[in-house]
């Protein structure tokens, strides 16, 4: 998947290249734990690698709770 950093304010860009190293962090964190055989493990790790994803493609919000105005 590839993103494309945020035009709008810099927090937004800091937060997009931040779940982007997540990511990329999950994925290589993936490939241990395959290594491994560590089933449970690699199975949360996809769900994070995938909710990160989401993230970023803007189906999903980083939080769920919302922020105070």
């Amino acid at each position: 998947m590839q993103t494309h950093p945020s035009q709008g304010k810099p927090e937004t860009a800091r937060k997009e290249q931040n779940i982007a190293y997540i990511r990329q962090m999950l994925g290589e964190l993936g490939t241990v734990a395959r290594n491994e055989n560590a089933d449970m493990l690699c199975y949360l790790i996809e769900m994070a690698y995938l909710e990160a994803g989401d993230i970023l493609a803007g189906s999903r919000p980083v939080s769920l709770v919302k922020e105070p105005r």
